[in-house]
């Protein structure tokens, strides 16, 4: 059996493991080995394996991924995969991060439900609305910060809301049964909001959902702006 090297960032230091390889191997498969067989104080988040929570998202050769998803034959390197913690976000051990401040980016951007209140519990939304649609594009995000540790803005500044806080922005903004519309916008107005965006498309060429996040934000920006101009109307 062939084996692979895998080197993983565990704090200031590389450490270098040789792992077997299997036929339709994933990364999370080799990391899962390597803390069963090899190291058991090695430290790494996962929940559903199969695609579904975002949790075990790791740095694959530079590259945020999805581990559950990402097969080893189609990232690895020479015989070589290098494992890193998400970047931009605090590490608390290892290939583990801190998500309290992607977390607290949604509650700055309040990129939260509010109701409208103006149809009591019930409204009637099309399906095949134009809002009802931008809305549904962006509304598979599953919060896993795959595109904030790709971010150019978010490495740059730490206080910029960041592309997943704003994409849900952008879905609140089209939903008609939503009444929290002047506050949110203003929220994201500034510089550290949606026209803190550099437009480098990082953001939606890495999210395993395939969101559009930089279209959302572009779109997000015009709609600021012109409720700007005329006071939130």
């Amino acid at each position: 059996m062939s084996e692979l090297a895998v080197s993983i960032l565990r704090g200031e230091e590389w450490a270098e493991y040789l792992v077997p390889l299997q036929r339709h191997q994933t990364v999370l498969d080799l990391v899962t080995w390597i803390q069963r067989h090899r190291d058991p104080s090695l430290a790494y988040r996962f929940a559903c394996r199969v695609g579904m929570c975002g949790s075990c998202a790791m740095t694959v050769n530079g590259r945020p991924r999805w581990t559950c998803r990402t097969r080893v034959e189609d990232v690895a390197e020479n015989a070589h995969l290098r494992l890193e913690p998400l970047a931009n976000f605090p590490v608390i051990k290892d290939l583990t991060v801190d998500m309290e401040p992607f977390f607290q980016q949604h509650e700055r951007a309040v990129a939260r439900f509010f109701p409208g209140g103006g149809d009591g519990d019930f409204a009637c939304v099309s399906p095949g609305s134009p809002a009802r649609q931008r809305a549904d594009a962006g509304i598979e995000c599953i919060g896993c910060g795959v595109c904030a540790a790709a971010c150019e803005t978010v490495a740059a500044f730490p206080g910029y809301l960041g592309p997943a806080a704003l994409n849900r922005v952008w879905t609140l903004v089209n939903d008609s049964r939503d009444g929290a519309g002047r506050a949110r916008l203003a929220a994201v107005a500034g510089d550290f909001g949606a026209h803190g965006c550099a437009s480098h498309q990082e953001c939606s060429e890495v999210c395993p959902k395939h969101l559009d996040l930089a279209g959302a934000i572009a779109a997000l920006k015009r709609t600021a702006f012109r409720a700007a101009l005329t006071g939130g109307r």
